[in-house]
């Protein structure tokens, strides 16, 4: 329980520090971030692999990058879902998804 916990935190100040280097990504507050980081588990968890799978062929044909568009697409989903979670486009998105993913391994290298 202690991990999860730990892990969110992370998760919340990675998308936090990310947010605030990127000029594209907005985040209204520490609150939003950790609603942002629990929103993108969720989606990370249950809806990208099963987006994944329904586009495994195309996915084949273009040697997986088409999976940059997918995450690019998660991450505007979330911006569309949360309030105070602004980004201003689709490069901003991956740009986000990719500082964010830096940023994460960093944190959790730490540990």
């Amino acid at each position: 329980m202690l991990n999860v916990i730990l892990s969110l935190l992370l998760s919340t100040i990675a998308v936090f520090v990310t947010a605030h280097i990127l000029p594209g990504v907005r985040v209204a507050s520490f609150g939003t971030a950790l609603v942002v980081a629990v929103v993108m588990a969720f989606v990370n968890t249950l809806i990208r692999p099963f987006i994944l799978l329904l586009t495994l062929p195309i996915n084949v044909l273009t040697l997986g990058l088409f999976t940059f568009v997918i995450i690019g697409g998660l991450v505007l989903f979330v911006s569309a879902i949360v309030p105070g979670f602004y980004v201003d486009g689709f490069w901003w998105a991956l740009a986000f998804a990719f500082v964010l993913a830096v940023i994460s391994g960093f944190l959790n290298s730490l540990l």
